[in-house]
């Protein structure tokens, strides 16, 4: 391993870890199992009324991913992801005041995924990408830990809140994530490496940037098989991940037992994070995900039916969350490996569309369908296959390419204003 990368690069990395922590891409998801019951007594929402709220905000934030990657292209990242940490803080502060119809409430979470989508990966990861090559793999890996990191504190925080003040500080103190934690860090360490400062592999033009353009992208075949393959193991996962304890419960477990089991998935998702990461610094990235990428299929089934002792269902959310982690890593790897850096931003947001979109729209699915039949059972067979036929799709990349044309810098940055 080579050292030299983390050495530069190590304050960039845990600023990105931590902003990753602090964004829209995990808070809002951490929070909304609270709201349920609180939401519900106060205004008499339906919990189908109150989770459709993340659906709004998901949906916003995955349409807008590439327009914030082009101006992350455009202007650089830090600008960027500063103005969208700040603003996602307000937002999120914003639901303090919530007035109590559905219409002010599905338009907070509009905003916040209007404004925040600047404080998930989709700017995080152009940096990281910058900094590191060699080691690629495990840093994104590490970077994206901030999402486990999220899920381990951010409910107990949020709910210890909830209790003693109510679910309106809730939101103020979580605000206070991006605003006080990854706002000042970002400030002060968060920039796009200096010209001697990337990997040779990086910039090995004059010190410019390397990359295909978006135009070329989009008709390039890999584009499509990664977008395809991200969009069908977003729609099996998804609801899987929202509906986890009802489906533990559906077989006979309480409480206890269900968090256990979402206890698994949240170490699953660490793991997999973690050594994925590593694993593709070290193989082609579609023989480490086809495998990794089916490890649900085998939980799906696991899941189905009432039977099923609580260590097998235990083992089934590892799998799960072992997978959601591959999953992560690998948008960002394929983003940098097949399509280069003078257009990552761009390329990366519209990759990150179907992820964020049918990530959204999942739980709907799983929800409809356990209404309707009863049970989780028919669209945990229908999820079976397309996690299968979602990894099988990257086994069809091909080699990475060897070398990309440098791209001439539209805005560069002045190194005597960037912070050390």
């Amino acid at each position: 391993m080579q050292a030299g990368e983390f050495s530069k690069g190590w304050k960039v990395l845990l600023t990105c870890l931590l902003g990753v922590a602090c964004g829209a891409s995990p808070l809002p998801f951490n929070i909304i199992g609270l709201l349920f019951d609180p939401l519900q007594s106060e205004f008499g929402w339906t919990r189908l009324q109150v989770s459709a709220g993340v659906t709004v905000f998901g949906i916003t934030a995955a349409l807008l991913a590439p327009l914030y990657g082009a101006a992350s292209d455009r202007f650089g990242v830090r600008p960027v992801t500063l103005i969208s940490v700040f603003l996602f803080g307000l937002s999120f502060a914003a639901f303090f005041v919530m007035p109590g119809s559905l219409v002010g409430y599905y338009s907070l979470w509009f905003m916040v995924g209007l404004v925040g989508i600047g404080s998930t990966p989709v700017t995080w990861s152009r940096a990281i990408n910058l900094w590191f090559f060699r080691n690629r793999g495990l840093a994104l890996g590490i970077m994206l830990l901030g999402t486990s990191l999220a899920a381990i504190v951010v409910p107990k925080l949020a709910g210890a809140v909830l209790q003693d003040q109510g679910w309106r500080y809730m939101f103020l103190y979580m605000a206070g994530l991006p605003l006080l934690v990854s706002l000042p860090l970002a400030v002060l360490f968060f920039r796009e490496p200096r010209d001697a400062e990337r990997p040779r592999e990086v910039a090995e033009q004059g010190g410019n940037t390397t990359g295909i353009d978006f135009a070329t992208a989009i008709k390039d075949r890999r584009f499509w098989l990664i977008f395809a393959s991200i969009m069908l193991i977003a729609t099996a996962y998804g609801g899987a991940h929202i509906h986890m304890i009802p489906i533990v419960m559906d077989h006979g477990f309480g409480i206890d037992g269900a968090t256990t089991v979402m206890s698994s998935v949240g170490l699953g998702i660490f793991a997999g994070r973690i050594i994925t990461g590593a694993l593709l610094d070290r193989f082609w990235a579609g023989h480490v995900a086809f495998p990794l990428l089916s490890l649900p299929a085998i939980a799906c089934v696991m899941l189905a039916g009432q039977d099923g002792t609580l260590t097998a269902l235990v083992i089934a959310g590892f799998m799960l969350g072992f997978a959601a982690g591959a999953e992560s890593d690998l948008i960002a790897y394929l983003t940098g490996r097949y399509f280069g850096m003078g257009h990552y931003g761009k390329i990366y947001g519209m990759l990150y569309l179907p992820f964020g979109l049918f990530s959204a729209t999942s739980p709907m699915i799983y929800g409809g369908v356990r209404d309707a039949t009863g049970s989780y059972d028919l669209i945990l067979f229908v999820a079976a296959p397309l996690f299968i036929l979602g990894g099988a799709l990257l086994l069809f990349l091909g080699r990475y390419p060897e070398s990309f044309p440098s791209v001439e810098p539209t805005s560069p940055p002045t190194p005597e204003m960037e912070p050390a």
